[in-house]
């Protein structure tokens, strides 16, 4: 294991590009309700064009800062600085995510009460609208039976009003990258975060490697952060949609089960289609076609790589899926709350 030999417990590692108006608004909280003896906050910077770094080593003296040679991309990015730090567990942090009293001192202690936990969650509202859950994250990432992610809390655009309903400590399939905490044995057990994905669902892959090898992956409601949300690419721009869609067919070719994945890739395929004919009659727009056509073909072209990081996984105990089809649940049946299905 690379680090630094700091002696702490816990690196809050925010990787930023470009992002001085973030840090300007939410490094404050970060600082404040983290920085003690045991826990240590890391600015972690991809090459920025802008002020960020000096901004932080003039106004933050306590954060450390580590400065990547190179921008290539969250997933690398992560990987290149997290090597450069020596604690028992990481927060990965989005740089436009406000943190609140005792975020991680619940999650720590979540943590260390079961060494099987390899991830944490907290509970992520929007930041724009208060009340209710966020997108990325919500109240704990999930998986459906056909590979679909979505949330506790967010069913696809559908974002909930936080009203305790999902405030049980319960295990989840993912945590959010917008702030997942993790034990970094664990990270590097699974080699790390995919490189290849370059941002967009490379934590659910990560979550699923971890889960493989009998790790749990936990929420914990009493940790609350505030999150902004689009801050790398907005909804609706063609190069999310490409990267969200050509990332899911990796994920799941990676990780699902022979049994499963000689059926589900097929109707992966169909359904993804099904999504492009919906979008460009209700948009109007041809953008998102091109965008899947171009994730389908790119997902063909890491054939042969992907290949060998499934033999790698072959022996593992695959994850557990959510027994139902979100898609059916919420598109033919009209359910927009997880707690309704």
């Amino acid at each position: 294991m690379h680090g630094d030999g700091s002696g702490k417990l816990v690196s809050v590692v925010i990787l930023g590009w470009n992002g001085k108006k973030f840090l300007e608004k939410f490094l404050p909280s970060v600082v404040n309700y983290t920085v003690k003896q045991e826990f240590e906050v890391v600015y972690a910077d991809n090459l920025s064009s802008d002020d960020s770094v000096e901004y932080v080593r003039t106004n933050f003296p306590t954060v450390r800062i580590i400065q990547n040679s190179s921008n290539r991309g969250f997933a690398a990015g992560y990987n290149d600085c997290l090597r450069q730090i020596n604690t028992k567990y990481y927060v990965l942090l989005n740089q436009d995510v406000e943190v609140t009293e005792n975020w991680l001192d619940n999650m720590v202690l979540l943590a260390e009460s079961d060494e099987k936990i390899a991830a944490v969650q907290p509970k992520i509202r929007s930041y724009k609208n208060p009340e209710y859950f966020e997108y990325a994250g919500a109240a704990g990432g999930m998986m459906d039976w056909l590979g679909y992610a979505f949330c506790r809390g967010r069913i696809f655009d559908t974002m909930e009003v936080d009203k305790g309903q999902y405030d049980d400590l319960t295990e989840i399939f993912w945590a959010s990258g917008a702030a997942m905490f993790v034990r970094s044995s664990a990270y590097w057990q699974v080699g790390g975060l995919d490189e290849d994905f370059i941002m967009h669902q490379e934590e659910i892959d990560l979550c699923w490697r971890m889960k493989n090898l009998g790790y749990r992956i936990v929420f914990q409601p009493h940790s609350t952060v505030f999150h902004v949300g689009g801050g790398s690419l907005p909804q609706g721009n063609p190069r999310k949609t490409f990267l969200n869609f050509r990332n899911n067919l990796m994920m799941l070719y990676k990780n699902l089960p022979l049994s499963q994945l000689l059926w589900k890739m097929p109707f992966r395929f169909v359904l993804d289609w099904v999504a492009a004919i919906y979008s460009l009659m209700k948009n109007k727009n041809t953008k998102d076609v091109q965008a899947i056509f171009k994730a389908h073909s790119d997902f063909l072209l890491h054939w042969g790589g992907l290949m060998t990081k499934r033999k790698a996984l072959l022996n593992k105990k695959p994850g557990l899926l959510y027994e139902k089809s979100v898609v059916f649940q919420h598109f033919v049946l009209g359910k927009k709350h997880f707690s309704d299905f």
